[in-house]
């Protein structure tokens, strides 16, 4: 298909690169809403094989911290628009990540993720992330639901081709509290919910160039507006099988936040085998 051969083509990677990098980077922008977390605790052996060479990611006793969080944009696109943005779409979106301790041996400045999928319900979103971006391991799901309805909330995400898959439904909870297997990394639930929210950077690996990228983001979430959400319901897909997240997940909701993706670049370099 034209999309996959667009998304994945290297010589349009190579083109953008040369011009970008002599320009300044354009300031992305979205009203994002309706953000919900799910998080579990995985074993280090099943996610290695996404960590790139030189990054060492969050570990405790062989275990880290694998989150999931999907939400629907608020007319993304470029900060420079102003009012006229509202022209732009609202896709969903999901972001899959870990966390990064160190890069080239040397602890991250900032809260740092590290992306291993992105999944819109856009081809428009997908394959542009893909051919302008380095940091958006983009696909496109075959069907993409997130849905509130009153207290409720559903996920589902069925994955097309490389897509990965995930249903979650979940209710509003009071309880402010996390599954004891969470205890090795947050000493308590405000622990959690500021490390797992507040991430100021991504990272991701550059497919064919032996680079990383790295993105800078603002995302202001406040933590006082977090709600708690008890599982009802958990189907994992086979990606997630794969990384260990087979037990129903620790999740919570932000009602919203302003997003805006700052600047990208490459930063580290590896041999690749």
């Amino acid at each position: 298909m034209i999309e996959n051969a667009l998304a994945n083509s290297r010589f349009l990677s190579h083109i953008r690169r040369a011009f970008t990098s002599r320009l300044p980077f354009m300031v992305l922008a979205s009203d994002v809403r309706d953000v919900v977390y799910a998080n579990w605790v995985v074993p280090v052996s099943t996610v290695k094989f996404l960590v790139p060479p030189g990054v060492e990611i969050m570990e405790k006793d062989g275990n880290t911290v694998l989150t999931v969080l999907t939400y629907k944009h608020g007319h993304f696109g470029p900060a420079i628009a102003g009012v006229f943005r509202r022209l732009f779409p609202s896709p969903l979106q999901s972001n899959w990540r870990l966390y990064v301790r160190s890069i080239d041996g040397k602890d991250t400045d900032v809260p740092t993720a590290l992306f291993v999928a992105n999944v819109f319900n856009s081809d428009l979103y997908a394959v542009g992330t893909r051919v302008f971006s380095d940091v958006m391991l983009s696909h496109r799901a075959e069907r993409f639901e997130h849905r509130q309805e009153g207290c409720k909330w559903s996920i589902r995400i069925d994955g097309k081709g490389s897509a990965p898959s995930l249903t979650i439904k979940a209710t509003a909870s009071y309880a402010a509290d996390f599954p004891a297997a969470f205890g090795s990394f947050f000493n308590h639930y405000d622990d959690a919910i500021e490390m797992l929210c507040l991430q100021d950077a991504a990272i991701a690996p550059v497919i064919g160039t032996g680079a990383i990228a790295k993105a800078d983001i603002a995302l202001p979430i406040d933590t006082q507006t977090v709600m708690s959400l008890d599982v009802v319901a958990y189907l994992p897909g086979n990606f997630l099988e794969k990384l260990g997240a087979v037990s129903s997940p620790f999740c919570f909701r932000v009602p919203a936040v302003k997003f805006e993706a700052l600047s990208e670049q490459i930063i580290s370099l590896w041999d690749e085998k």
